[in-house]
C-alpha cells in the first residue's frame, strides 16, 4: 500500500518541521532518495550520481533495490554501445521524483503551522524534561526560558502542528515501540482539507483542542471526520514548556 506521508523532523534545537515521504510496503522514499535520483539523471550513471553525493556506488545501488522492491523500476540500466552505456531514470521515477516535489511544495505552505498550548503546573523535573500535569493528563515537555521552569510553576506546554502525529485507536503502537511518548486519546473535533494536507483539530480534555497536520491521504485512511476517535501522539523534544505569564499585579511567590 502506498501514501503519503509527512514526517515530524527536527533540528538539534528541538523545532519541528516536516519532511516530506512517500512510503509503498514499508519502505519510506524521502528527500536523500529524491536527491539519488536528480543525481542518477544529472550523471548518467549509479557510479557517477555516487560520487557527487558522497556515497558508495555500492550503498547506492543497494539504496536503489530497496526502492526498486516497493515503487517499481526506477532505473535503467545500459550496457556498452556507442555512448558507453550508463543509467537514466525510468518514467516511472520521473513520476514519482514529480509526486515528490508537489507533496514538498505543499508541506512547505505549513512553515507557520498553528501550535497547541497546554496549560498546566510542573509535577517535576527530569533533567531537561519538565513533567507537567494538565487537564488532559500528564506530558513531558522540555523546560525552556527564564526563569527557569520549577516544581510548582504553572506553565504553558505549545506543540507545533506539524509535531503532531494521529493513530488509529486500534493500532497505536505501544509506549516501548516508538519514542513519541505523549499520548491523548480524542475525538476529532474539526477537519478541514486542502489540496495535500488536512489540518485536525482534535479535543483531548484540554482548554483548547490540539492541531495536527496530515496529508489527506493519511485523514482518508484514518477515515477523519468530525467525531470521529483518534489517538494523538508527539516527542518530548518537540515541545516547549515555559514559566506561564503572570496576570497584572500578580506578586512572585518564587523564593518567598
Amino acid at each position: 500500500m502506498e501514501h503519503d506521508a509527512p514526517a515530524a523532523g527536527g533540528s538539534d534545537d528541538g523545532a519541528a518541521g516536516f519532511e516530506a515521504s512517500l512510503v509503498a510496503d514499508g519502505v519510506t522514499f524521502d528527500g536523500r532518495d529524491a536527491a539519488l535520483l536528480r543525481a542518477v539523471a544529472a550523471a548518467g550513471s549509479v557510479s557517477g550520481a555516487a560520487g557527487d553525493l558522497g556515497r558508495s556506488r555500492a550503498r547506492a545501488l543497494s539504496r536503489l533495490e530497496t526502492l526498486e522492491t516497493a515503487f517499481g523500476d526506477l532505473v535503467e540500466r545500459r550496457r556498452g554501445g556507442a555512448d558507453g552505456g550508463g543509467s537514466r531514470l525510468t518514467g516511472n521515477a520521473e513520476a514519482l521524483l514529480a509526486r515528490f516535489e508537489r507533496l514538498t511544495a505543499a508541506l512547505a505552505g505549513t512553515a507557520g503551522a498553528a501550535e497547541s498550548v497546554f496549560e498546566g503546573v510542573v509535577a517535576g523535573r527530569n533533567g531537561g524534561l519538565a513533567v507537567v500535569d494538565t487537564d488532559a493528563g500528564t506530558l513531558r515537555a522540555l523546560a525552556v526560558g527564564d526563569p527557569d521552569p520549577a516544581p510548582g510553576d504553572a506553565v504553558q506546554v505549545s506543540v507545533r502542528a506539524d509535531a503532531v502525529t494521529l493513530h488509529d485507536p486500534g493500532e497505536t503502537p505501544s509506549p516501548d515501540a516508538t519514542s513519541a511518548r505523549n499520548r491523548f486519546a480524542g475525538v476529532a473535533s474539526d477537519v478541514a482539507r486542502g489540496d495535500s494536507v488536512a489540518e485536525v483539530r482534535v479535543d483531548v480534555g484540554a482548554a483548547a483542542p490540539v492541531c495536527a497536520l496530515v496529508t489527506v491521504d493519511s485523514a482518508e485512511r484514518l477515515g477523519l471526520t468530525a467525531g470521529r476517535d483518534v489517538v494523538v501522539s508527539f516527542k518530548a523534544t518537540a515541545t516547549r514548556a515555559t514559566v506561564a505569564a503572570e496576570e497584572p499585579g500578580e506578586p512572585d511567590e518564587r523564593g518567598a
